[in-house]
């Protein structure tokens, strides 16, 4: 495997001309290529009018889906995009029966909230939700989750890499324990996919979704979904609409007749432009290779631990970097205020962000120089030292 150098690739994102941009775990540096191709939609909205949709915006959920699922070693055909993980989730949510003895909802406490919230809102339907409770240090035993997946469980929606601690939690053993008793599986991997290899296939995964505006590079308003045409065909979700219809152009009444591929899985007119803009990401991506990211941000991320343990800013989550993921989480004291820390990191040009329970997360990319990471070290060492960051502390939280 050839070597990564960042310097091959800086110039295809313009914010890193001016900007430590440390903050991909968030939001993905913007690629040069989504200007033209967002003036190429532009100009077809304005020259071909109605007729665009005929010549490539309609299909685009499954084509902008096969796109990112070669990145998951995904199947073509199997991936269909949608605006946001929260649709995806309930979605899915809408497909099962909670009413029977195998009801069960198992996930981790660590779990992003608005995954916890779509499967809350199912205890109306019956749904009974367990939530696996992690250690002081924001990791769950695998052991622990494990134990919690048993014959009455339906359905296990879990993050592959957790954002408050960036642990990676063990997506075959959970996904083979779900398989082993009957349970369904939807693996979440908007913090891992770009970042951290995914194989869908060798998973054996069921369900697997995410976003494109973190590690994929792609802005918002187009997360994926990728079903295994096995579990498609018996997924018959409530939350529907005229794009998951096998003929939505004969705009039939009555009830829903699903479509036989990732199709069945739509909901009503796609946005087209979030998935234009996301497919340079995407292409970039493959030309890298998802391997060498990995390598890349082990490298630099444990040259960082490093270098910030030396100053006295230890890190949350794992040590190890074969169970943590592209990001960083650096805890702080009792007594100072993390957004603070980024709203003066934000003045001097350095990009991270906060989050309660956890610290200051940071995340290079396959296009980070390690200089810009010492510099952040340096700056976050200065904050402390002077009390810099205490000018900042009145002010709206956030990055």
């Amino acid at each position: 495997m050839t070597p990564l150098d960042p310097r091959d690739w800086r110039d295809r994102f313009p914010i890193l001309a001016s900007t430590n941009y440390l903050v991909t775990h968030s939001l993905g540096a913007m690629p040069r290529d989504v200007e033209p191709r967002l003036q190429s939609f532009l100009d077809e909205w304005a020259t071909r009018g109605v007729r665009a949709w005929g010549e490539g915006w309609w299909d685009l959920p499954v084509t902008a889906g096969n796109a990112v699922g070669a990145l998951m070693n995904a199947p073509e055909g199997t991936v269909v995009m949608h605006t946001n993980v929260s649709v995806i989730q309930s979605l899915i949510a809408s497909a099962l029966d909670f009413s029977g003895r195998r009801n069960k909802v198992v996930y981790t406490d660590q779990n992003f909230p608005t995954c916890m919230y779509v499967w809350e809102a199912q205890r109306r339907h019956g749904a009974r939700i367990d939530v696996v409770p992690s250690d002081d240090g924001g990791i769950v035993p695998t052991e622990r989750f494990l134990e919690a997946i048993d014959e009455e469980t339906l359905v296990v929606p879990f993050s592959h890499v957790c954002f408050r601690t960036s642990f990676i939690q063990d997506a075959r053993a959970i996904i083979d324990r779900a398989h082993e008793v009957g349970a369904l599986v939807v693996l979440d991997t908007f913090q891992s996919l770009g970042t951290v290899p995914v194989d869908v296939q060798e998973l054996d995964a069921d369900i697997v979704c995410g976003g494109s505006l973190k590690w994929l590079l792609g802005g918002p308003g187009a997360a994926y979904l990728y079903c295994r045409p096995d579990v498609r065909a018996r997924l018959r979700p409530a939350l529907t609409g005229w794009a998951a219809h096998a003929d939505p152009f004969a705009f039939e009444t009555g009830a829903q007749r699903f479509a036989d591929g990732p199709e069945s899985l739509a909901t009503g007119t796609p946005p087209v432009p979030s998935l234009v803009q996301a497919l340079p990401g995407y292409d970039i991506l493959r030309e890298v290779g998802i391997d060498r990211v990995r390598a890349y941000s082990i490298r630099l991320t444990e040259a960082l631990r490093e270098d910030l343990g030396e100053r006295g800013f230890p890190c949350h989550g794992p040590d190890r970097p074969d169970v943590r993921g592209g990001m960083l989480v650096v805890a702080l004291r009792d007594d100072e205020d993390g957004h603070a820390f980024v709203r003066a990191l934000a003045a001097r040009d350095v990009l991270v962000d906060y989050r309660p329970e956890a610290g200051i997360r940071v995340s290079p990319h396959f296009y980070t120089e390690a200089d810009e990471l010492a510099a952040f070290a340096e700056h976050l060492s200065d904050l402390r030292e002077s009390g810099g960051w205490k000018d900042f502390v009145s002010g709206r939280a956030g990055y």
